[in-house]
């Protein structure tokens, strides 16, 4: 199998490209996305691209100028449609490196911001390889130097204007059977996760304003979510459901995202603008 290693130039992205590599099951490519946000990101490019040179593999790397004003969001929705282009070019899976903090940490991230119980189900996409989930960052300094290995230590891990970071500090003193318990509940929130989304294409074809009224609230907006391809807010997709509900035949309703929803007397119907 052919897979794309995302490869920052930290310790975890270098301990996951010398595992892979000590297991000679797959044919590797080395990606190194450089955000253009510091000033001195191209010296991590060269080391990453000495490091592909070291191991004999491809090197793919894509510069963009996103500047220091760039979100953590927006800076990571390039990476990967970076990644993505690259894993159709080599027709590959995605690995990255994220590990077991990193899920403890995006679930607090998301759980801050209100995210619902969906917060609980980070790192969710099937299509990456995530093999170091089961590790602690602990062990990956502990392998790095068990094997000599050198990595580069990124000084924006230090700036808690960045809210990971932020997040990191205050989670350092969480006990480690509460990080197994936050573990075991987005396994579990996986799993439900897949039930829902299985039982909401079963009924993405209703679209009887009766059926809506008389269904829970919860389930009402779950399949409104899936109606509307998740681009509404919480408080749009409660503001569409309650239209649905209440709007006479006629309206049109607009709850954002330039989705468009005409009332009938008995049904709505879902225009994406």
């Amino acid at each position: 199998m052919n897979y794309i290693v995302a490869v920052s130039g930290g310790v975890d992205s270098v301990v996951l490209l010398d595992m892979l590599i000590k297991q000679k099951e797959h044919n590797l490519v080395v990606a190194h996305f450089d955000h253009g946000i510091r000033v001195d990101s191209d010296a991590d490019a060269r080391f990453v691209w000495e490091l592909a040179k070291k191991y004999e593999l491809p090197f793919e790397v894509r510069r963009e100028e996103l500047g220091d004003a760039a979100s953590e969001n927006t800076a990571r929705n390039h990476r990967y449609a970076f990644l993505r282009d690259i894993a159709k070019k080599y027709s590959a899976t995605i690995v990255t490196a994220h590990h077991a903090d990193d899920v403890v940490e995006t679930i607090a991230i998301n759980l801050t911001r209100g995210t619902g119980w969906r917060g609980l189900t980070v790192m969710g996409d099937e299509t990456i390889r995530r093999p170091l989930l089961g590790l602690r960052k602990q062990h990956l300094y502990t392998y790095a130097l068990e094997h000599q290995l050198e990595y580069i230590e990124d000084e924006t891990n230090r700036d808690h204007t960045y809210t990971r970071n932020h997040i990191r500090q205050k989670l350092s003193s969480l006990l480690d059977p509460d990080r197994q318990q936050l573990l075991k509940l987005r396994s579990h929130q996986r799993t439900l996760r897949r039930a829902i989304m299985r039982e909401t294409e079963r009924h993405l074809l209703h679209h009887d304003r009766y059926f809506f009224i008389m269904i829970p609230e919860p389930v009402a907006l779950e399949l409104l979510r899936a109606h509307t391809d998740a681009i509404l807010t919480m408080p749009q997709q409660r503001y569409l459901l309650e239209r649905i509900k209440t709007a006479s035949p006629g309206s049109v309703i607009e709850p954002g995202g330039n989705i468009h929803v005409t009332i009938t007397a008995k049904a709505f119907h879902i225009e994406h603008k």
